[in-house]
């Protein structure tokens, strides 16, 4: 008789030998860690070469700046708190990504696949700045197209994946393709 554990170890082992194979989760992986360190080279740009944190505010265009702010939240500045706000975030971080990787290992469809990779990117991207510095780092600011809020390319990453994501469920509705 096997143990929780057994089983457990089994269907892990089972999943990464599935996972292996599909083509689809190796793209998934390396476009997730692009993603993150696009992101992550974005910031130190901003804080380390532009200097955004001292000069608070870029003007570029009529309708785009560069803004700093270090937000403790959660998209917008949502839950945005102390400590126990960043590992309650970091942990749903870490929870979506765990469950994005999983599904991205069982994914056969190219558009859901790069959904799932962007969002585990952009999970990565911002969990590393809430780690590192209890904050994470926005200054894409689109104030000038009446958008109020400001955001990173994690963020955006976030977005468009969830975007690719509805998209491909509403063209696989019912597993069929839509017309």
């Amino acid at each position: 008789m096997t143990t929780s554990s057994d089983s457990l170890k089994d269907k892990a082992a089972a999943w990464f030998a599935d996972a292996r194979a599909n083509p689809l989760f190796l793209r998934g992986v390396i476009g997730a860690v692009i993603v993150a360190a696009l992101d992550q080279a974005t910031k130190f740009w901003v804080v380390n070469v532009v200097d955004l944190p001292i000069k608070r505010h870029i003007e570029i265009s009529s309708i785009f700046d560069l803004t700093f702010t270090c937000n403790r939240g959660a998209s917008f500045g949502m839950l945005a708190g102390g400590l126990g706000s960043r590992i309650l975030l970091s942990s749903i971080s870490i929870a979506i990504a765990t469950v994005m990787l999983v599904w991205l290992g069982r994914l056969k469809r190219r558009f859901a696949a790069a959904g799932a990779a962007l969002i585990i990117g952009g999970a990565l991207g911002n969990l590393h700045d809430r780690l590192r510095y209890g904050c994470v780092t926005d200054f894409l600011d689109f104030s000038g197209l009446m958008f109020p809020w400001i955001f990173n390319v994690a963020d955006a990453a976030i977005n468009v994946g969830f975007a690719c994501l509805i998209i491909d469920a509403l063209r696989h509705k019912d597993g069929k393709s839509a017309s």
